[in-house]
Parts: structure tokens; sequence; C-alpha cells
């Protein structure tokens, strides 16, 4: 009989803000008991729910379940900066730009895209959730001016549309004199996370996909021809188990000592009265990713996202473990409270209301794990830090897997070799730590 045991559950420090500020949620639905399904999705993010979606899109018959360990938009999906990105957007390299021909995987970004828009439409989310606004790349240092420029050619050779902002245009944006300019593309869609995978959730379950928060998959085995997903309170009996835990693959005992877990940290500030927000100036919706890829990133947003609240993201840990204290929490915080203040210094010393961490997952050679790991259970896993369109992109992928089917999706991801072995610990962390610390610094004003 086969088992996987899961040797450790999410453990996110900090509340995830987007969720905070959205109207209080129903009340979760907490898996007791032993049921049925054809399908259990085990992961309630952007790839899970994308999957459930993709899965009654190609078969309305059948019975879908989703377990998720938190509550819906408490776990990773509700703790990231909410940019869904449609161009070349490689983290590791230092303009985004990457090598080679991206045209395939901006294609594939932007069937991402249409997908969650076609889920907000059939769903009735709020359109502020998913909003088209397009983000730019800030520019405080000639450096980062020289990055958005190489980027710019690298666009321009692909085709692409794009705006090159001056320090003036930048300041009439943001309110900040930080930037000496900037680099606006139009394809991102700048996501109120939370309230986009809530509206999803709550369209499925419309259909008829059982949804279950609080309810972690500790265990899944063999039982004959079917698979067992255990939980705290209640079991499962399902035909095909769909794996879209990111990271947390590995705690399945798969690809061990080839996932890079990382942490990055974000704060947001309290609702900026009528006063804070005359200081600011500026528009009242904005997204800007650093030049620099271990810069900062900011975004502003209005009420019909949450309120006038600016979030600041920055800071990275690598934790092999999946394990955080709140000393990582308080230090990134401080870091980005002295950035917010160099940034907005008409309102500086403004403290912020909600800090926190959220955990992605990158493999050393930028590849996802999106294939039949055994009989019967599929993984739509490793978004390499881009969590809303790769994710979305996996989770489709995961389900066409499952189901026989064959598309642009699973043939991009199905032809990627497997995550590159990791150096061993101790000197996984404190290495990979050391460039972190390194890139930040180096990074300088971005």
């Amino acid at each position: 009989m086969t088992t996987r045991a899961a040797s450790s559950l999410p453990c996110l420090q900090g509340p995830a803000a987007w969720n905070r500020i959205l109207p209080e949620a129903p009340a979760v639905d907490v898996l007791c008991g032993d049921i049925r399904a054809d399908v259990t999705i085990i992961g309630a993010g952007f790839a899970g729910l994308s999957a459930a979606r993709r899965l009654k899109q190609i078969d309305s018959a059948l019975n879908v379940v989703v377990l998720d360990a938190m509550a819906i938009a408490d776990s990773s999906a509700g703790r990231n900066s909410g940019f869904m990105i449609d161009l070349p957007h490689e983290l590791t390299s230092e303009d985004y730009a990457g090598a080679g021909d991206d045209r395939s995987l901006i294609a594939l970004n932007r069937q991402a895209i249409a997908f969650a828009g076609e889920a907000v439409a059939d769903y009735q989310i709020d359109a502020n959730y998913f909003d088209p606004a397009g983000k730019i790349n800030g520019a405080a240092s000639a450096k980062a001016e020289a990055h958005n420029r190489s980027y710019a050619e690298h666009l321009a050779s692909l085709g692409e549309d794009f705006e090159l902002l001056d320090r003036a245009q930048m300041k009439d944006l943001t309110g900040s004199a930080h930037y000496a300019a900037g680099l606006y593309t139009p394809g991102t869609v700048m996501l109120q996370p939370a309230g986009y995978i809530r509206g999803l959730a709550a369209g499925l379950r419309r259909q008829g996909v059982r949804s279950f928060e609080m309810s972690p998959a500790t265990a899944f085995s063999r039982q004959g021809a079917d698979w067992q997903v255990t939980t705290p309170k209640g079991r499962v009996s399902t035909g095909k188990i769909i794996l879209t835990v990111n990271g947390h693959l590995e705690s399945f005992g798969f690809e061990r000592d080839r996932l890079m877990q990382l942490f990055l940290f974000a704060v947001m500030t309290p609702e900026l009265d009528a006063e804070a927000l005359g200081k600011l100036g500026g528009a009242p919706r904005w997204g800007i990713t650093p030049s620099d890829p271990m810069g900062t990133t900011l975004r502003r947003i209005d009420t019909g996202q949450g309120g006038n609240r600016i979030v600041t993201r920055t800071c990275a840990v690598l934790k092999p473990d999946m394990r955080l204290s709140g000393k990582h929490v308080a230090r990134a915080a401080a870091v980005m409270q002295r950035k917010f203040d160099r940034r907005f210094p008409q309102l500086a010393g403004l403290e912020m209301e909600y800090k926190w961490a959220g955990h992605l997952c990158l493999s050393l050679n930028g590849v996802a794990v999106l294939r039949e790991l055994e009989d019967g259970v599929y993984s739509g896993c490793v978004q390499n830090g881009l969590g809303t369109a790769r994710g979305t992109l996996t989770g489709i992928g995961a389900a066409e897997l499952a189901l026989g089917v064959t598309s642009d999706i699973t043939r991009h991801f199905g032809a990627e070799t497997r995550p590159k072995k990791l150096p061993p610990q101790p000197f996984r962390e404190i290495g990979a730590n050391a460039v972190l610390r390194w890139k930040e610094w180096r990074a300088a004003e971005e």
C-alpha cells in the first residue's frame, strides 16, 4: 500500500492583509466524516481553484472536492502583491528578461489572464478585484534606468508595447519623488488577490465544487483502485488527486532537496485619511515592480479594493524547513518602514497596520512540476515566485493531465526537465541567504 504523509503543514507569520481588508468571509466549512469524490484537489490557491474550474469545464458532471489547510485566501494566495503579469518576469535575471525567445510563455501568461478574466465574468466577481491597469518598473538610480532600457530593448524585439516615463511623470503618478524613471507595460492585471480567490471559490461552489477549509491533507494512501485522503476530522475516497500545494510538494516526499523554499515579506498602511491623501497626491491606483528584481514592490489601492492604502513588499529569506519566526517578520518590517519613509517623506513615520510573510517556491533551473507523480496523482506545483499567472497555468495543466487532455500548457510544462538538485544543508541555507542579503544590498535604492 502506497502512503504519503505530510511532514509539515503551512505555517505563515502575520495576517493575510488582503483578506482582512475585505468584508468578513462566510464561516469556514471543515471536512468532517467520510465523503467520496472523482477528483480531490489539495490546495485552494490560484493553482487549485483554477484546476477545479478547468475540471468542470472539461466534464461538468465530475464530483470535485478541494481541501485547504487554511481559510480561503488566508494562505499564500492572499499574501502576494497581486500582479498578474503577462510579460517575461524572470526573477533570477538582472532585468526580468531572462534568456531566449519568450513569445510562447507570453502567450501562455495571456491565456492564464484570459482564463481568470472569464472566471470574473462567469462568477460575477467584483471587477475592482481584476483591474487590467498595467504596471510600472520603477527606477531610482542610473543602474536601474539601464536595467529598464535593457528590458525595453528586449520588449521591442518581441514587438511588445511599452512606455518610458520620466521623473515628473513618476511623481505625478505615485506622489513620490523617489523614482527617476519608469517603464510602463499595459498587459498586467492588478488583482485584489484575496477578493479574486474568494470570488473564484464562491463561483465554484455554485457549480457544485465542494471546498473545505481548515482541513489539511495530512496523508493520502492507495486503497485498492482509489486513493484515500486523510484530514484531521475526515477522509475523502477519490479516484484521482491533484496536488496544488506549491513548495509543500516536498512535504509529501516529492522533489526533495530540489525545491527552494522562500519567504517574502510585506506591510500595509492603515486606511489613509483625507489629510494623508492630500499630502500624498498621485493617482488612486498603481503598481510598481522594482527594475532590479531584488528591490521593493509597491501598490497603491483605493476603496474598491479594500481602502486607500499602500502596500510595500521586499526582503527574502530561504527556509528549507518552511518555518519562520516572528523575528523574521519584525526584521523585514523595519526594513520596509525605512523604505516607505524614504519614498514618501510626507507620510514618514506612519505606522503599518499589517505585517506578514508569504511562502513561495522556486527551482534552481526555473522549471515547474506539472506531471503525473504516481498513478492517479498529479502535480501543478512550483510557480517560481509567479503564483498568480504561473499558478493559474499549472492548475489548468494539472486538470488537463488528470483528464487526458493535451494542450499548449501541458506540452510546454511537460517538456521541462526536473528541478535541479540543490546543494546540501547547511550550505544551501547559509549560502542562499548570504546571496539574498547581498542582492538586497546591491539593489540599494530600488
